[in-house]
Formats: C-alpha cells, structure tokens, sequence
C-alpha cells in the first residue's frame, strides 16, 4: 500500500481535478435522482396489502380513496358541486360522496342515519378522494386553493405532498446549520484555521458524489434522502480528522529526523568545504520530499485505526440491508456506500488536497483552543468505578423498556397536531369521528355471495357503509342496465370492488382486530382469492412484517462487528465490552419513551438501533485502541489518565457533530419520523460519549486482566507500582 499511497501524494493535481469532476457530475445527478414519499411502497412484496394493490391498479382505473376533503357550512345543492369541483381538480380521479351511497333525490331523513353521516353531518359535507400518486403536490395545492384555509384534507396523499414539498426545504437549513456547526467545532479543536476548510472540502466531495451515485437505485425513500447526507457527514468527520493529525504527527518526526540530517550535513560541508548556496539547495529539496513522505506515513500509520471504524460503521449500516421492509435495504445501501466513498476520500481525495495546500495550514496556524485534558483524566479515574456501578443498574431496565413502547407502524401521525396536516385531521376527527377506507376485492359473477358477504361486513359495528355494485346498485340488476361509467368503479373484467368505510383508526391494536376480522370474513366467503387494501391495512402489515425484524437487524449487526473487532484488535474479550457498551446504550435510548409515556415510530426505532451502533463504536475502539497502546508502557490507571487526554477532543469532535445534527432534525423536521430519528440519533450520541469517556474506562480498567489474556502480543506494563 505504501507505492500506492505514494502515486497519490506525488500526483496532487491530478487527484484533485479528478475529485473536482467527480464532485461537480454527482452535483448534477442527484436531481436526477426520484424520492419517495410514501412509506406502504416499502412493504414486503409479498405482504398481502402489497399483493393487492398491484391487482387493484391492474384491474381498475381509479385507485383505492387516499385524500379526504371536509367543506364546512353547505348544504347538500353546495356539495355536490364541490364535489364536480374536486373532480375537475388536477390529478383527482375520482371523488366519492353521499350520492353515491344513497339516493339523494329521497329526503335524507328517511335513509340510513349511519350511512348519512359517514358523508355529511351538522352542514359539514365528507368528500373522499382518490388522487393519482403522480400528481399529489398539484392536486393538494389544487384542494386547498379551493377550500380554503378555513376547511380541512387529511390522508395519505395529502401527507405525502407536504413531505415532497416541505421536507427538502428542512433538509436545506438542517444542512446549513449542520456545516456550520462542523465548521465551528473544527476550529475550535483543530490548530490551523485552514484545516477545517480542508475537511469540509473533503467531506462535500464525497458527499455529493454518494449523492449523484444514488441515481443506480433509480429511486430513494424519503428517509434516505433527508438524512443520508446528513448522517454521512456526521460518521465521517472524524476519518479526515484522525488522518490531519497522524499526518502532523509524522511531520514532526520528520522535522525531527531532518534536523538532525541538516546538523549532521552541515558539519560534513564544513569538513568538505561545500559552497552555502549548494547546502540551501540540498536542504530545500529535502523539506519538499519530507511533507509527501510525511502524507505517506500518516496514511500508514491510520490506515488500519481508520479502515476498523469505518468497516464498523458499514456493516452496522448494511445490516439494515436484512429487514424485511425494504425502506431499510434503501438506507441501508445508500448509508452504506456513503461511508465507503468517504474512507475512498480521506485515503486518495484528502491527502493529496492536504500536500498541496500545507503551507497554507502552516501560515494560519494557531495555539491550540482547546484546554489540556490531563485534569480531566484524572477526574475520570476517580469516578470511572460508581459510573460503571450506575451503568450496570441501568442496563436491564433498559433493555426491558426499550421493547415496551406504544409504536406508531404506518404515516398517518408523521405530522403532529402543531402541523396544518395535523390541526386538518384533528379538525375532521371533531366532526366524523375516527374513519378509514378499506377496499375489497373479489371474483366477479356471484352477486347472490356478494350480497351475503356484504351483509356480513355491515354486522360489524365499524363499517359504516359499503359502495359495491350489490349495495348501490342491487343485486337483481343486470350488468347491461348500468353505463360503462358507473360499471368500472364497482366491476372489473374479473373482480367486484367493496369500498368499505369504517368508524377506526389509522392503526393500533383495535383497528389490527378489525382488519383480522374483515379478512376472515373475505377468507370465509371466497377462500380461494380475495384482496383487501387501505391505511389501516397496510400500517397492519408493516406490523405483521418488520416486527420480526429488530432481533434480525441487531443480532446481524452485532455479530458482524464483532467478528470485525476480534480481527482488528487482535482480542477475544476486548470487542465483548466495546459491543455491550454500545448496546446498553441503544437500549437505554430506546427506552426513553417508555419512561416518558411518548409513543415511538417504529421506523425510526428500527433503523436507529443499526445506526448508532455503526456509528458511535467508532469512539470505543478509538479509545481502546489508545488505552492499549498505552497500557504497553504505563500503569492502567496512568493509561486511563493518558487516553482520556488524548482521546477526549477527537470523541468531543465526532460525538457532538452527530448529536447536533440528529438534535437539529428533531427540532426542524416537521416529519414524524425524521424529527424522531433525529432525537434518538441526538440523545444516543450523548450517551454514548458519555459512556465512552466515564463507563468504558472503569471497565477496561476492572477487566484489564481479561483483556491482557485474550489479546494476542498484548504485552502489557506488568510493573506493580503506581
């Protein structure tokens, strides 16, 4: 490796026009990259909710009701117009309301109360919209200028709307504040004023080229999109970091070492008499050689400590690749591939950006801003040992809560009740209750089946009414006596459509109940082949399909890294309590909101366990590393002192970028599940410094004999004394 290191610090400019090219086409591919907003598009394809999308959308125009649409103060005459209007709104395709239930030309007195007010109640008429998912931020932006602020729309494609639209202008300030947070925690811990720009400079590269690259997958979650540049710059900060401060290492030992060779040539030219302006010229000559040959040794020397932290980091991304959800392979990939390019970086992109402009770090340098850590590290040895005490009291609650939380499964509470979308559902809730649309769908041909089963849905207390062609139109009518119209809403070629309206929640373990319930009877009736499709349904079967997946994810995780840590550290035992220090803390994260009574995204929990895992080890086996190193020559506790000093400003750097950005989307995205993500990131990271620099010591110290006897060529300072 040591040639190939030198064909990058001996060929700089090319380097750099290349990354500069690279940067720039990344740039411009990822607008060209899609994003999705909606999260039922990453079920399992073989969840049954997915399965019968796919045949709805083949065998019928108008999809399944995604929007609801409430119009305050009108009366009946009033509605049925605006219900022509939301159909001639761009990207609607169908719209359905109580003249499609009942004949509206009879007193309204004399039908179904129960049917009557699923659309219309106090003056307040109900609309349900189907509107194509292609032209969601047209049609929502269509509905509302329509409305009005002073009327409401809530559902699934209204969600996704504001999503596409709102969530790229969070991303936009997050970012902002995001860089210009690393910008002042690089000054303050670096001691050139140009350094931090040097970072930065790499980090961007690889980040836009992760960006650009993305446009392989076609297609990225909104997740991804939102936190993957984010997250990639948080975990990879402190590569370029370490590599900066390896490579002033090396130059001081070269200036060391070249010193000495100038004393030593200088006497020699005085014995040969050799002229001064040869000598000067000799001497310039080693000093260029010197800084590459520096760059290189810094590379060596980093690449093992560098490689370790980042192979941890993609895998625990990668073990996202597991989940049977698929939003998780996404992130997972794109995370992934993200930390690889930044490691390509740091080892090609940064070394040979930092050769060319080291002078400029040398003309801006600076006393260093940080205070010395020594004291600190002492402070450490004294309390290392309660802390360990407490953390050990905390580990088993933790565990248990961090499984107990109320979890949300699908996006219908992604925006709280401070949002529009939020105060628009509360708003519709006030006056209709609780409702959701099922559709079902099942051989055509049997109107007399069709007729039982439907009469067996409407024993059920939540169905609120039935749109089928057995329901609106009869089942002794003849399909000929219908217009075509009419007839492709409730009859496809092959399959007759129930649209089912329930009095229920989006999801939770009532409205789980009810959807067992309705697929029974579907099961009961045509046994053969039946689908059912909607909200409630799909948030069902993500419940049903990556609950399964949190042992999964952590335990491929887990292991991974750990076969990762045995092979890089040389050490049985040493990767056990770096992978159970790390652990404990997710688990006390996760169970935070069990102790505060705050239910959880279960997306979020998910991907966060495998995230901060990948993250945050990196500031456990940089301090371990150190304390071995250390610990060759030096007392355990004189090494605890030691590595605390050397170690803190580099876990401070890393650990506070990660928990401020994850603190910045908690607090800018109005996205449920980015805003949680963020905090759990945010929270996660703190705890884990805090770990690393007060428990992880207490430990390495009570198990230093362990440790010494599962390390190979550990060779510690077996001296007794202090």
């Amino acid at each position: 490796m040591k040639e190939f290191y030198r064909v990058i610090v001996y060929n700089p400019k090319k380097i750099i026009l290349l990354f500069i090219l690279f940067s720039v086409i990344g740039a411009f591919l990822q607008s060209l990259v899609s994003v999705d907003y909606d999260l039922k598009d990453y079920l399992p394809e073989e969840s049954a909710s997915t399965v019968s999308l796919e045949v709805m959308q083949e065998e019928f125009d108008s999809g399944i009701p995604n929007a609801r649409v409430m119009v305050r103060d009108v009366t009946i005459a009033e509605a049925l117009d605006y219900k022509e209007q939301l159909l001639n709104c761009e990207g609607v395709t169908a719209v359905t309301w109580l003249d499609d239930a009942i004949d509206i030309l009879e007193p309204v007195e004399m039908a179904d109360t129960g049917s009557v007010e699923t659309y219309y109640k106090d003056n307040t008429a109900l609309f349900t919209l189907t509107i194509d998912r292609e032209q969601r931020v047209e049609a929502v932006d269509a509905i509302r200028e329509l409305i009005g602020e002073e009327n409401a729309m809530d559902g699934d494609a209204v969600s996704s709307a504001i999503s596409t639209t709102g969530t790229i202008s969070e991303i936009r300030k997050i970012v902002i504040f995001a860089v210009l947070f690393v910008l002042a925690v690089l000054l303050l811990t670096t001691t050139s004023w140009a350094e931090p720009f040097l970072v930065l400079i790499g980090l961007g590269a690889a980040v836009l080229i992760n960006m650009g690259s993305n446009l392989i997958f076609g297609e990225i979650s909104f997740v991804t999109h939102a936190a993957g540049a984010i997250l990639q710059l948080a975990v990879s900060l402190d590569y370029s970091v370490f590599l900066l401060h390896r490579f002033e290492e090396c130059r001081r030992t070269a200036a060391d070492r070249k010193s000495a060779a100038d004393e030593k040539g200088r006497m020699a030219s005085e014995r040969k008499a050799m002229p001064d302006e040869q000598g000067h010229m000799a001497n310039e000559r080693a000093g260029m050689v010197d800084e590459k040959e520096a760059m290189v040794e810094a590379l060596c020397r980093s690449a093992s400590s560098i490689l370790s932290s980042g192979l941890t980091t993609v895998i625990g991304f990668l073990a996202l690749v597991f989940m049977s959800y698929r939003i998780g392979m996404d992130l997972g990939l794109v995370l992934a591939k993200g930390v690889a390019i930044s490691l390509v970086t740091v080892f090609v992109f940064v070394p040979a950006l930092t050769v060319t402009a080291y002078k400029w770090i040398d003309k801006t340098r600076h006393r260093s801003l940080m205070p010395d850590f020594r004291r600190f590290g002492r402070v450490v040895t004294r309390v290392m040992l309660p802390m360990v005490c407490v953390f050990a009291v905390l580990i088993v609650p933790g565990f248990l809560a961090s499984n107990q939380s109320d979890f949300y499964y699908g996006s219908a509470y992604i925006y709280g009740e401070d949002t529009q979308f939020g105060q628009d559902t509360a708003a519709i809730q006030s006056v209709f209750g609780e409702k959701d649309t099922y559709v079902a769908m099942v051989p055509e041909g049997d109107t007399a089946t069709e007729q039982a089963l439907s009469d067996t849905l409407r024993e059920l207390p939540q169905v609120k009414s039935i749109l089928s062609y057995v329901d609106t139109v009869g089942a002794e009518i003849p399909y000929a006596y219908l217009d075509d119209s009419t007839l492709s809403m409730l009859v496809s070629e092959n399959y007759s459509r129930f649209v089912i309206t329930v009095d229920a929640d989006s999801e939770g373990e009532e409205t789980f109940a009810l959807v067992e319930n309705i697929r029974g009877i579907l099961d009961t009736y045509y046994p053969e082949e039946n689908y059912l499709a909607g909200v409630g349904i799909s948030a069902y079967d993500l419940m049903d399909s990556i609950t399964s997946d949190m042992l999964k994810v952590n335990l491929i995780a887990i292991i991974a890294v750990f076969l990762v840590l045995i092979l890089t550290m040389r050490s049985v035992f040493l990767p056990v309590i770096l992978v159970l220090g790390i652990e404990s803390v997710i688990w006390i994260n996760l169970g935070i909101p069990y102790f505060s009574g705050s239910s959880v995204f279960y997306i979020a929990y998910l991907i966060v366990s495998s995230i901060q895992l990948g993250a945050t080890v990196d500031y456990a086996i940089l301090f371990a590393n150190r304390y071995m190193e250390y610990r060759r020559h030096m007392e355990k506790r004189q090494a605890v002192v030691q590595t605390v000093s050397s170690v803190t400003v580099s876990v401070l750097t890393s650990g506070s970028v990660l928990a401020v950005v994850g603190i910045l989307m908690g607090f800018v995205s109005s996205n449920g599940v980015l805003a949680q993500l963020g905090r759990f990131l945010g929270i996660g990271s703190l705890l884990s410094m805090a770990v690393v620099l007060f428990v992880l010591p207490g430990l390495l110290c009570l198990f230093d004999g362990l440790i010494r006897r599962t390390t190979r060529h550990a060779d510690f300072y077996m001296h007794r004394g202090v």
